[in-house]
């Protein structure tokens, strides 16, 4: 399933059309504060990154999805799982995560797609878990995991950066859509 439509929503793999917009969203620093060491991301890395998202799917079968509000066809940004690499001590892992761009904050969106996310994890994949990592003090981010139903599960620091990170969990078996 690699088209996912809900209410305001659709999500779906990446075009050649997504680069410009996902860029403009890694560009802005708001975006960015919580990502990584914080730093804004330019063209040629968004460029590298919806690569590997889209290598992602062809090897596990999931990967993130480009949001598109369906009023508009603008780019919101992005949702779904992915293998959480840069922090071994929680694998093996599948993670949902998300960015959108400042305008779309604050509007059910993030939600609305990861919910659809978790969905498609429990029905296609057939995952039986799905954890969530947030800087501490994302506060916008930590709310959208309490929505889906996770819970904190640990504290631990990021290897490279060092800032804190809270890890959060959802058993799929007992996710209520």
């Amino acid at each position: 399933m690699t088209e996912i439509r809900t209410p305001r929503l659709l999500l779906r793999r990446w075009c050649d059309d997504d680069l410009a917009p996902m860029s403009d969203i890694n560009a802005d620093p708001r975006v960015m504060r919580w990502i990584g060491d914080g730093s804004v991301r330019d063209l040629d890395h968004t460029a590298q990154a919806i690569e590997r998202w889209e290598e992602e799917w062809d090897k596990e079968g999931f990967g993130l999805y480009a949001v598109e509000l369906l009023a508009s066809g603008e780019l919101a940004g992005f949702t779904g799982l992915s293998v959480p690499a840069f922090l071994p001590e929680v694998l093996p892992a599948v993670e949902i995560g998300w960015r959108l761009g400042q305008q779309f904050w604050g509007q059910g969106y993030a939600s609305e797609a990861a919910h659809a996310v978790l969905e498609f994890a429990l029905q296609v994949r057939g995952l039986d878990r799905v954890i969530s990592i947030a800087r501490v003090g994302n506060d916008a981010s930590e709310n959208v995991m309490r929505k889906l139903g996770m819970v904190p599960e640990r504290e631990t620091k990021h290897p490279v950066y060092g800032h804190p990170l809270r890890v959060h969990t959802i058993d799929l078996t007992e996710y209520q859509a």
